[in-house]
């Protein structure tokens, strides 16, 4: 592929992560518009100067004071589009969608999804509303257009998943995939085991560090976790599972009570999500599990993510690393990114 022009629908804290990286990287690709609800609306045909950009953004700036040099596009610049004319009149050939996510609806994510990928762009998203809820149908679409629909941001931010299946479990049958989906409820249960915290206790503490949000239940009650697990369902073990198929339980009736009796039994309390494959069927749940000390997954605390695969040729690996953040769900968009025009 040429020079590649990407487009930003969405440009909040991922969103910037992402230009950060494009520009610490002074990768050669060409930004040529960002739509962002809140932040304005810009589109320069010749490239905008992620520089100026990022100075904008980080001063609470409307994307639309940006001005282009005396030199660049020749009065080409366009201002205040929408989204949906954003995606229909420029000239891009990657959008990342990094919209607002809403896992009841997937909009208006998938409305952006679903018309780049009808005008033969490459998309990559972090947003796991359309991914959990319609990724069978985007991927048909992306492949009858011959272009790529990529979600590596979806599950563990930019900690490997699908391009690790893709490409280093490639040959191998995946049959169930397990592990740590949710900082945040992982944050709380170490706190409780590690520091004696009652679940109230390490809630607040998690609210203050900015891992839990103000309403804490898409965390704490397994929402976030369980719009993962569809994703791994859909993607990984080719199913065609829907949230309500999936039986989920948070952590919010875990009591410190709890917590030491599985310690005295050797063994600690995790919240699962998992989903295996069994015959033409899909088990899927999230829910907690008192896991015993030989499991690696009981070795990742704090507010990190960790995923075992079962293979047929490699048994079973685990892997471990960040599942939330600025830098770590930009790179997330990056390498999807630089998976497309390779």
């Amino acid at each position: 592929m040429k020079k590649p022009k990407v487009m930003l629908i969405g440009c909040g804290t991922v969103g910037q992560g992402l230009l950060e990286i494009i520009q610490k990287k002074k990768t050669d690709i060409s930004l040529i518009a960002v739509s962002d609800f809140k932040k304005g609306s810009i589109n320069c045909a010749d490239g905008l100067d992620i520089s100026k950009v990022l100075d904008l953004l980080n001063n609470g700036k409307s994307l639309e004071e940006y001005e282009c040099g005396p030199k660049c596009c020749n009065g080409a610049l366009h201002k205040g589009w929408d989204a949906l004319k954003t995606i229909r009149e420029c000239d891009a050939d990657i959008m990342a969608e990094m919209t607002f996510t809403d896992i009841k609806t997937g909009q208006p994510a998938t409305q952006h999804i679903e018309e780049a990928l009808k005008r033969g762009m490459h998309v990559t998203t972090s947003n796991k509303g359309p991914a959990a809820l319609y990724y069978n149908k985007l991927k048909r679409l992306a492949d009858e257009n011959d272009v790529k629909f990529l979600i590596e941001g979806t599950v563990m931010s930019g900690t490997p998943v699908f391009n690790l299946a893709r490409e280093c479990f490639a040959g191998c049958d995946i049959t169930e995939v397990k592990g740590i989906l949710n900082g945040t409820t992982n944050y709380i249960l170490t706190k409780m085991e590690q520091e004696g915290w009652s679940y109230q206790d390490a809630l607040k503490k998690a609210q203050e560090l900015g891992y839990a949000e103000a309403d804490p239940t898409a965390d704490v009650e397994g929402f976030d976790a369980l719009a993962k697990v569809v994703i791994l369902s859909n993607v990984l073990l080719g199913g065609n599972v829907k949230p309500d198929d999936v039986p989920c339980e948070g952590i919010s009736k875990i009591t410190l009570e709890d917590i030491k009796t599985a310690a005295e039994d050797d063994m600690r309390y995790k919240l699962i999500g998992s989903t295996r494959r069994e015959g033409d069927s899909i088990i899927a749940s999230v829910k907690p599990v008192k896991l015993p000390m030989t499991d690696p997954l009981t070795g990742v605390n704090g507010a990190n993510n960790a995923l075992t695969f079962t293979t047929d040729l490699l048994g079973d690996v685990t892997i471990q690393g960040a599942g939330a953040g600025k830098i770590e769900t930009g790179f997330s968009i990056f390498v999807d990114i630089l998976n497309i025009i390779r």
